[in-house]
């Protein structure tokens, strides 16, 4: 079944409820159902067929919804490219996924650096917009609806491919842990790109919910945005949550309709979930791990925040998380393996990708012997263990272990303590190269209003041992992210800022 038949019981249900705040303006069901049924007349004019890729760059909003939803009512593929990428990322992604419209805004072709490449038709949102009757394409559960592409904060991005059946199945998950209903009024801080973004439109149309968009890049709007519009559900990633928690008005005034806060896109540190908690006494904190290639993994049951403040919960309703060694046998307590995901969230495997999706997709190793390996799980390159209780703590990934003096050290791990200190805002802690110990630990830090180098550099002398405590700090006015609001390890590794940085030896 298409996904955007949700869109059509929502407006039968109420034409007249409010779907999306968009700044000044209000969108009802009934004009979100007619703008989307507009968008998809739209494609099949320009030529775009059941099947057929749509990219979309548009600044994220009421438009940018009605022509993802209109894009899947077409039968059509939506790749929705961040609005932030630069002319050579948006063009990869529009060759790559063979689009073969890809419908845009003046607004954001302007604020490009130079004009696109693409071969495939454009269509101004402008001509575009209009309103007709939904009649969304009959589609079944393994047909493709989207190709989600990675940040691509290390090369060009991947796409990820999604089948109708992964993002209802995903909605459903996490629309159930959420408790999310009709009554509920959702932020819209994060990219519809970022599968975790897009999570929050999906899911506010799977209920009858109301999106509230707000775009500021600035901390104190944002909290004037969620406590005007009595906002009582957010989502964001790490690095926003920090920049909240450094906001008088955030830490010091309770929201008063915010009933759940939700993360995901990278770990909290253990000081900020206890700092979100006494800032928002009212709200449930919900504690997630999720990959693009699965859509949503874990989820930690509130009532278990407090006490495990640094875990990551246990699988999402009708999925199962398996933690298995480098031979592929389950881990026991406490024991570091590789977090494997199976169930109906599961994507489809890279786009035009076959040998890398052979290496991520797998068969699922729990199967009886000699049964069949037809059913396929995610492989997640991150490492995890399980507690005595059954509950799953993120430990880092993989390849993102930094080898130093003979120890394997989690950059996690190393950041959770420095947060500790009280002296630090953000944190990144990646490695370089050293004859000696293999690796030197680097840490990537933008100080607290009060907090000083000297106390921070004091504070990790004496909570770290030795082989984990970082050989430099580099002073930040701010951290690099990618497009989906994440912190960009890689180019931060490389050195890639904008910012001066004033590097300090650590002895």
């Amino acid at each position: 079944m298409n996904l955007v038949e949700q869109l059509v019981k929502a407006t039968q249900a109420a034409a007249e409820r409010p779907a999306i705040v968009d700044g000044p303006s209000t969108v009802s069901y009934e004009q979100l159902g007619g703008a989307a049924g507009g968008f998809a007349a739209a494609l099949a004019g320009a030529g775009a067929s059941p099947g057929d890729r749509v990219a979309m760059l548009l600044r994220r909003g009421s438009d940018a919804a009605a022509a993802y939803l209109g894009t899947l009512a077409a039968g059509a593929v939506a790749v929705v490219v961040n609005e932030q990428l630069r002319p050579r990322q948006i063009e990869h992604i529009v060759s790559h996924s063979g689009a073969r419209v890809l419908l845009a805004s003046g607004d954001v072709l302007d604020r490009l650096s130079r004009p696109l490449h693409v071969d495939a038709a454009v269509l101004d949102v402008e001509a575009a917009r209009g309103s007709a009757p939904l009649s969304p394409v009959s589609r079944i559960e393994a047909d493709v609806a989207q190709i989600v592409y990675t940040s691509g904060s290390t090369g060009l991005p991947k796409g990820v491919t999604l089948s109708h059946g992964n993002l209802r199945a995903g909605v459903g998950a996490v629309s159930t842990y959420l408790a999310l209903s009709a009554a509920d009024r959702i932020a819209s801080l994060l990219p519809f790109s970022f599968d975790y973004g897009l999570n929050q439109l999906l899911c506010s149309v799977a209920v009858g919910a109301t999106l509230v968009v707000e775009r500021s890049p600035v901390p104190a709007r944002v909290v004037n945005a969620l406590r005007k519009q009595e906002v009582t559900v957010a989502a964001a990633v790490p690095p926003l949550w920090l920049q909240l928690l450094a906001t008088e008005s955030f830490r010091a005034t309770p929201l008063p309709r915010l009933r759940a806060m939700t993360n995901s896109g990278g770990r909290l540190p253990t000081e900020a979930v206890r700092a979100l908690r006494a800032a928002q006494p009212r709200a449930e904190l919900f504690l997630m791990y999720g990959l693009t290639e699965a859509f949503r993994s874990t989820y930690l049951d509130p009532d278990l925040v407090d006490a495990k403040p640094g875990s990551i919960g246990r699988a999402i309703p009708g999925a199962e998380i398996l933690v298995v060694d480098e031979e592929d046998r389950r881990c026991g307590p406490d024991e570091i393996g590789q977090l494997v995901h199976r169930g109906p969230t599961v994507s489809l495997g890279y786009w035009d990708d076959p040998e890398t999706t052979a290496r991520v997709y797998r068969p699922n190793p729990a199967r009886a012997p000699g049964a069949p390996a037809a059913e396929r799980v995610v492989y997640s390159g991150d490492l995890v263990r399980r507690d005595a209780d059954e509950d799953l703590h993120f430990v880092g990934r993989d390849d993102a272990m930094i080898k130093t003096l003979g120890y394997r050290v989690s950059p996690d791990e190393v950041s959770d303590v420095l947060y500790g200190s009280g002296q630090i805002v953000e944190a990144i802690v990646t490695a370089e190269p050293d004859e000696l110990r293999g690796s030197r630990i680097v840490a990537h830090v933008v100080l607290s209003e009060d907090g000083t180098l000297e106390r921070l550099e004091a504070f990790a002398a004496e909570e770290l041992p030795r082989y984990m405590q970082p050989q430099r700090f580099e002073v930040r006015s701010e951290l690099i992210r990618t497009s989906s609001g994440k912190h960009d390890l890689s180019a931060t590794a490389r050195g890639e800022h904008d910012l001066s940085a004033t590097p300090r030896g650590a002895g």
